[in-house]
Protein backbone atom coordinates (compact mmCIF):
# COMPACT_ATOMS: atom_id res chain seq x y z
CA UNK A 1 0.00 0.00 0.00
CA UNK A 2 1.17 3.52 -0.73
CA UNK A 3 2.08 6.21 1.80
CA UNK A 4 -0.91 8.04 3.28
CA UNK A 5 -0.98 11.81 2.78
CA UNK A 6 -2.51 13.02 6.04
CA UNK A 7 -3.17 16.48 4.62
CA UNK A 8 -5.90 14.83 2.52
CA UNK A 9 -7.47 12.82 5.37
CA UNK A 10 -10.04 13.26 8.12
CA UNK A 11 -8.22 12.02 11.22
CA UNK A 12 -9.66 10.99 14.60
CA UNK A 13 -7.31 10.71 17.60
CA UNK A 14 -8.80 9.11 20.70
CA UNK A 15 -7.03 10.18 23.88
CA UNK A 16 -5.94 13.30 21.99
CA UNK A 17 -6.22 15.52 25.06
CA UNK A 18 -3.91 13.27 27.11
CA UNK A 19 -0.14 13.20 27.59
CA UNK A 20 0.91 11.47 24.36
CA UNK A 21 -2.18 12.73 22.53
CA UNK A 22 -1.37 16.41 23.01
CA UNK A 23 2.08 15.93 21.40
CA UNK A 24 0.58 13.86 18.57
CA UNK A 25 -2.07 16.51 17.86
CA UNK A 26 0.65 19.16 17.60
CA UNK A 27 2.41 17.10 14.91
CA UNK A 28 -0.83 16.34 13.05
CA UNK A 29 -1.60 20.06 12.93
CA UNK A 30 1.79 20.57 11.30
CA UNK A 31 0.76 17.91 8.75
CA UNK A 32 -2.41 19.96 8.10
CA UNK A 33 -4.88 17.06 8.23
CA UNK A 34 -8.00 18.17 6.34
CA UNK A 35 -10.09 17.46 9.45
CA UNK A 36 -8.65 16.68 12.88
CA UNK A 37 -10.92 15.46 15.68
CA UNK A 38 -9.69 14.73 19.21
CA UNK A 39 -12.72 14.76 21.51
CA UNK A 40 -12.34 14.32 25.27
CA UNK A 41 -13.74 11.34 27.16
CA UNK A 42 -16.48 13.58 28.56
CA UNK A 43 -17.67 14.19 24.98
CA UNK A 44 -17.46 10.56 23.85
CA UNK A 45 -17.32 7.72 26.38
CA UNK A 46 -15.64 5.03 24.30
CA UNK A 47 -16.81 2.25 26.62
CA UNK A 48 -20.23 3.03 25.11
CA UNK A 49 -20.91 1.37 21.73
CA UNK A 50 -23.12 4.19 20.47
CA UNK A 51 -20.39 6.77 21.24
CA UNK A 52 -17.90 4.70 19.20
CA UNK A 53 -20.38 4.54 16.32
CA UNK A 54 -20.86 8.30 16.29
CA UNK A 55 -17.21 9.32 16.67
CA UNK A 56 -15.94 7.32 13.65
CA UNK A 57 -18.58 8.65 11.24
CA UNK A 58 -17.00 10.23 8.12
CA UNK A 59 -13.45 9.52 9.37
CA UNK A 60 -10.59 8.27 7.14
CA UNK A 61 -7.92 7.46 9.76
CA UNK A 62 -8.31 6.50 13.42
CA UNK A 63 -5.34 6.68 15.82
CA UNK A 64 -6.48 4.98 19.02
CA UNK A 65 -4.48 6.20 22.01
CA UNK A 66 -7.27 6.35 24.60
CA UNK A 67 -6.60 4.08 27.56
CA UNK A 68 -7.05 3.77 31.26
CA UNK A 69 -3.47 3.77 32.55
CA UNK A 70 -1.46 3.91 35.76
CA UNK A 71 1.63 2.72 37.58
CA UNK A 72 2.18 -0.57 39.42
CA UNK A 73 0.06 0.43 42.43
CA UNK A 74 -2.87 1.62 40.32
CA UNK A 75 -2.78 -1.56 38.20
CA UNK A 76 -2.64 -3.73 41.30
CA UNK A 77 -5.61 -1.95 42.93
CA UNK A 78 -7.85 -1.68 39.81
CA UNK A 79 -7.32 -4.86 37.75
CA UNK A 80 -10.96 -5.29 36.71
CA UNK A 81 -11.31 -1.68 35.52
CA UNK A 82 -8.00 -1.87 33.69
CA UNK A 83 -9.11 -5.00 31.85
CA UNK A 84 -12.72 -4.10 31.08
CA UNK A 85 -12.36 -0.45 30.09
CA UNK A 86 -9.31 -0.95 27.88
CA UNK A 87 -10.73 -4.05 26.20
CA UNK A 88 -14.21 -2.67 25.55
CA UNK A 89 -12.92 0.65 24.19
CA UNK A 90 -10.67 -1.03 21.66
CA UNK A 91 -13.09 -3.76 20.56
CA UNK A 92 -16.02 -1.38 20.06
CA UNK A 93 -14.01 1.34 18.36
CA UNK A 94 -12.24 -0.93 15.86
CA UNK A 95 -15.46 -2.76 15.01
CA UNK A 96 -17.36 0.47 14.41
CA UNK A 97 -14.43 1.89 12.41
CA UNK A 98 -14.54 -1.15 10.12
CA UNK A 99 -18.32 -0.81 9.74
CA UNK A 100 -17.91 2.91 8.92
CA UNK A 101 -15.37 2.04 6.18
CA UNK A 102 -12.48 3.85 7.87
CA UNK A 103 -9.39 3.51 5.63
CA UNK A 104 -6.83 2.90 8.38
CA UNK A 105 -6.89 2.09 12.09
CA UNK A 106 -3.74 2.62 14.17
CA UNK A 107 -3.97 0.77 17.48
CA UNK A 108 -1.43 1.89 20.08
CA UNK A 109 -0.74 -0.93 22.52
CA UNK A 110 1.69 -1.23 25.42
CA UNK A 111 4.96 -2.86 26.41
CA UNK A 112 2.96 -4.43 29.28
CA UNK A 113 1.67 -6.91 26.67
CA UNK A 114 5.05 -8.68 26.60
CA UNK A 115 5.69 -11.84 28.66
CA UNK A 116 7.16 -11.27 32.12
CA UNK A 117 10.38 -13.07 31.24
CA UNK A 118 10.74 -12.23 27.54
CA UNK A 119 14.38 -12.36 26.33
CA UNK A 120 16.15 -8.98 26.23
CA UNK A 121 15.76 -7.06 23.97
CA UNK A 122 12.04 -7.76 23.47
CA UNK A 123 11.44 -8.84 19.87
CA UNK A 124 7.96 -8.70 18.34
CA UNK A 125 8.19 -12.46 17.64
CA UNK A 126 8.32 -13.15 21.42
CA UNK A 127 5.03 -11.39 22.18
CA UNK A 128 3.07 -14.61 22.76
CA UNK A 129 5.80 -16.67 24.46
CA UNK A 130 4.54 -16.37 28.04
CA UNK A 131 2.19 -14.55 30.42
CA UNK A 132 2.68 -10.81 31.19
CA UNK A 133 3.93 -9.55 34.56
CA UNK A 134 1.07 -10.18 37.00
CA UNK A 135 0.46 -6.64 38.33
CA UNK A 136 -0.22 -5.24 34.86
CA UNK A 137 -1.43 -8.38 33.04
CA UNK A 138 -5.13 -7.31 32.90
CA UNK A 139 -4.13 -4.03 31.22
CA UNK A 140 -1.48 -5.60 28.98
CA UNK A 141 -3.75 -8.42 27.78
CA UNK A 142 -6.71 -6.08 27.16
CA UNK A 143 -4.53 -3.92 24.90
CA UNK A 144 -2.99 -7.00 23.27
CA UNK A 145 -6.44 -8.09 22.10
CA UNK A 146 -6.33 -5.11 19.72
CA UNK A 147 -3.56 -6.95 17.86
CA UNK A 148 -5.69 -10.11 17.63
CA UNK A 149 -8.67 -8.05 16.43
CA UNK A 150 -6.58 -6.08 13.93
CA UNK A 151 -5.11 -9.25 12.40
CA UNK A 152 -8.52 -10.98 12.31
CA UNK A 153 -10.25 -8.01 10.64
CA UNK A 154 -7.41 -7.68 8.14
CA UNK A 155 -7.65 -11.39 7.26
CA UNK A 156 -11.43 -11.60 6.94
CA UNK A 157 -12.37 -8.08 5.81
CA UNK A 158 -9.15 -6.63 4.35
CA UNK A 159 -9.28 -3.91 7.02
CA UNK A 160 -6.03 -1.92 7.25
CA UNK A 161 -5.39 -2.00 11.01
CA UNK A 162 -1.88 -1.85 12.48
CA UNK A 163 -0.62 -2.39 16.03
CA UNK A 164 2.22 -0.46 17.69
CA UNK A 165 4.00 -1.35 20.94
CA UNK A 166 5.48 1.76 22.55
CA UNK A 167 7.76 1.48 25.56
CA UNK A 168 7.21 3.62 28.71
CA UNK A 169 7.03 7.29 27.74
CA UNK A 170 8.11 10.42 29.59
CA UNK A 171 8.36 14.13 28.90
CA UNK A 172 6.54 17.48 29.15
CA UNK A 173 2.89 17.21 30.17
CA UNK A 174 3.24 13.82 31.89
CA UNK A 175 0.82 12.69 34.60
CA UNK A 176 2.22 13.69 38.02
CA UNK A 177 -0.75 12.44 40.06
CA UNK A 178 0.86 10.17 42.71
CA UNK A 179 -2.13 7.78 42.62
CA UNK A 180 -1.79 6.94 38.93
CA UNK A 181 1.55 8.23 37.60
CA UNK A 182 4.33 6.11 36.14
CA UNK A 183 7.83 5.89 37.58
CA UNK A 184 9.55 8.99 36.09
CA UNK A 185 6.88 11.59 36.99
CA UNK A 186 6.34 9.89 40.37
CA UNK A 187 10.07 10.16 41.19
CA UNK A 188 10.38 13.75 39.93
CA UNK A 189 7.46 14.83 42.13
CA UNK A 190 8.83 12.91 45.12
CA UNK A 191 12.35 14.33 44.86
CA UNK A 192 11.14 17.87 44.25
CA UNK A 193 8.80 17.87 47.25
CA UNK A 194 11.48 16.30 49.44
CA UNK A 195 13.93 18.99 48.39
CA UNK A 196 11.67 22.00 48.97
CA UNK A 197 10.58 20.56 52.33
CA UNK A 198 14.19 19.73 53.36
CA UNK A 199 13.38 16.05 53.95
CA UNK A 200 16.38 13.85 54.82
CA UNK A 201 15.23 10.90 52.69
CA UNK A 202 12.67 9.59 50.21
CA UNK A 203 11.21 6.09 49.91
CA UNK A 204 10.99 4.32 46.54
CA UNK A 205 9.07 1.11 45.81
CA UNK A 206 10.88 -2.18 45.20
CA UNK A 207 14.55 -3.15 45.19
CA UNK A 208 15.72 -0.80 42.43
CA UNK A 209 17.02 -3.78 40.43
CA UNK A 210 14.27 -3.85 37.80
CA UNK A 211 15.20 -2.21 34.49
CA UNK A 212 13.14 -0.03 32.19
CA UNK A 213 13.44 1.66 28.82
CA UNK A 214 11.99 5.13 28.25
CA UNK A 215 10.95 6.93 25.07
CA UNK A 216 10.69 10.71 24.99
CA UNK A 217 7.06 11.58 24.22
CA UNK A 218 7.90 13.79 21.21
CA UNK A 219 9.85 10.90 19.67
CA UNK A 220 6.88 8.59 20.33
CA UNK A 221 4.50 11.01 18.56
CA UNK A 222 6.85 11.19 15.56
CA UNK A 223 7.03 7.38 15.43
CA UNK A 224 3.24 7.01 15.47
CA UNK A 225 2.88 9.54 12.63
CA UNK A 226 5.50 7.71 10.53
CA UNK A 227 3.73 4.37 11.10
CA UNK A 228 0.36 5.94 10.25
CA UNK A 229 1.76 7.28 6.98
CA UNK A 230 3.95 4.34 5.92
CA UNK A 231 3.25 1.04 7.71
CA UNK A 232 0.49 -1.26 6.43
CA UNK A 233 1.34 -4.79 7.59
CA UNK A 234 -0.30 -7.18 10.11
CA UNK A 235 2.81 -7.68 12.29
CA UNK A 236 3.15 -5.68 15.53
CA UNK A 237 5.93 -3.07 15.69
CA UNK A 238 7.96 -1.89 18.70
CA UNK A 239 8.50 1.83 19.30
CA UNK A 240 11.37 2.48 21.68
CA UNK A 241 14.72 4.10 22.30
CA UNK A 242 16.77 0.88 22.48
CA UNK A 243 18.39 1.15 25.95
CA UNK A 244 17.70 0.00 29.51
CA UNK A 245 18.34 1.60 32.89
CA UNK A 246 17.73 0.18 36.36
CA UNK A 247 15.23 1.92 38.63
CA UNK A 248 18.12 2.47 41.08
CA UNK A 249 20.18 4.25 38.40
CA UNK A 250 17.09 6.21 37.34
CA UNK A 251 16.38 7.39 40.90
CA UNK A 252 20.03 8.41 41.35
CA UNK A 253 20.01 10.29 38.04
CA UNK A 254 16.84 12.23 38.90
CA UNK A 255 18.24 12.92 42.38
CA UNK A 256 21.40 14.35 40.78
CA UNK A 257 19.48 16.49 38.23
CA UNK A 258 17.28 17.86 41.03
CA UNK A 259 20.24 18.35 43.39
CA UNK A 260 18.60 16.37 46.18
CA UNK A 261 21.17 15.69 48.91
CA UNK A 262 19.14 13.24 51.01
CA UNK A 263 19.05 9.46 51.13
CA UNK A 264 17.07 7.05 48.91
CA UNK A 265 15.38 4.26 50.91
CA UNK A 266 14.11 1.17 49.05
CA UNK A 267 10.83 -0.36 50.26
CA UNK A 268 11.43 -3.99 49.33
CA UNK A 269 7.98 -5.02 50.60
CA UNK A 270 6.57 -3.35 47.45
CA UNK A 271 6.70 -5.03 43.99
CA UNK A 272 9.33 -4.31 41.34
CA UNK A 273 6.97 -5.12 38.47
CA UNK A 274 8.48 -6.72 35.37
CA UNK A 275 12.15 -7.65 36.03
CA UNK A 276 13.56 -6.16 32.79
CA UNK A 277 12.29 -4.09 29.86
CA UNK A 278 14.08 -3.16 26.68
CA UNK A 279 12.80 -3.30 23.10
CA UNK A 280 14.39 -4.40 19.86
CA UNK A 281 13.61 -1.37 17.67
CA UNK A 282 15.11 -2.60 14.39
CA UNK A 283 11.76 -3.30 12.68
CA UNK A 284 10.48 0.26 13.14
CA UNK A 285 13.67 1.58 11.57
CA UNK A 286 13.46 -0.86 8.67
CA UNK A 287 9.73 -0.51 7.98
CA UNK A 288 9.19 3.24 8.35
CA UNK A 289 12.52 4.84 9.22
CA UNK A 290 11.87 5.50 12.90
CA UNK A 291 14.73 6.01 15.35
CA UNK A 292 14.56 7.87 18.68
CA UNK A 293 16.45 11.17 18.59
CA UNK A 294 16.31 12.46 22.17
CA UNK A 295 19.10 11.38 24.53
CA UNK A 296 17.64 10.18 27.81
CA UNK A 297 19.41 12.62 30.14
CA UNK A 298 18.52 15.55 27.85
CA UNK A 299 14.84 14.56 27.81
CA UNK A 300 14.86 14.01 31.56
CA UNK A 301 16.33 17.48 32.22
CA UNK A 302 13.64 19.07 30.02
CA UNK A 303 10.92 17.16 31.90
CA UNK A 304 12.29 18.23 35.30
CA UNK A 305 12.60 21.86 34.18
CA UNK A 306 9.01 22.00 32.92
CA UNK A 307 7.72 20.28 36.07
CA UNK A 308 9.43 22.88 38.25
CA UNK A 309 8.04 25.72 36.12
CA UNK A 310 4.48 24.35 36.23
CA UNK A 311 4.75 23.69 39.98
CA UNK A 312 5.83 27.28 40.63
CA UNK A 313 3.17 28.68 38.27
CA UNK A 314 0.49 26.66 40.05
CA UNK A 315 1.81 27.79 43.44
CA UNK A 316 1.75 31.45 42.33
CA UNK A 317 -1.79 31.08 40.96
CA UNK A 318 -2.94 29.61 44.29
CA UNK A 319 -1.30 32.40 46.31
CA UNK A 320 -2.98 35.07 44.13
CA UNK A 321 -6.47 33.83 44.97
Amino acid sequence: MKTIDLSQKRVLVTGGTGFLGSHLIKRLKQKRASTLLYPSSSEYDLTNLEACRKVVKNIDVVIHLAAKVGGIGFNRDHPAEMFYENLIMGVNLMHEAWKAKVEKFVAVGTICAYPKFAPIPFKEEDLWNGYPEETNAPYGLAKKMLLVQAQAYRKQYGFNAIFLLPVNMYGPGDNFNPDSSHVIPALIKKFYEAKINNLPEITVWGTGKATREFLYVEDAARGIILATEKYNKPDPINLGAGFEISIKELAELISKIMEFKGKIVWDTTKPDGQPRRMLDTSKAKKEFGFKARTRFEVGLKKTVKLYKESFLAHKNDSSDK
